[in-house]
């Protein structure tokens, strides 16, 4: 199973960018998903998550301006990224509990993609 996540870029502060992440290979489902972000010189933290059935959970910071959705079809998942401010600048990741066909559940990365908000 692979994660490709993109839509990063440079962005001014107060505009939007929107990330998506798709998964490939042979797979069964896919539990939760969610976009973590690492930015200089921090540790990793959770954005936002996910459920198969659509519950959600958003870190503090993002409320009301970051929306994450899924859809389960086409195994994907995506971050809508509004208001942004310097604070969001960071390297994010996807990631997904996926479910093998031997029914063991995995959590997987994406490789990350930079998101650069200027002031």
């Amino acid at each position: 199973v692979q994660l490709q996540a993109s839509g990063g870029g440079l962005v001014q502060a107060g505009g939007s960018l929107r990330l998506s992440c798709a998964a490939s290979g042979g797979m069964l489902s896919i539990n939760d998903m969610g976009w973590y972000r690492q930015a200089p010189g921090k540790e990793r933290e959770l954005v936002a998550s996910i459920t198969r059935g659509g519950g959600t959970d958003y870190a503090e910071a993002v409320k009301g301006r970051f929306t994450i959705s899924r859809d389960n079809a086409k195994n994907t998942v995506n971050l809508e990224m509004n208001s942004l401010t310097f604070e969001d600048t960071a390297v994010y990741y996807c990631t997904m509990d996926v479910r093998a066909w031997n029914r063991i559940t995995q959590q997987y990365w994406g490789r990350g993609t930079l998101v650069t908000v200027s002031s």
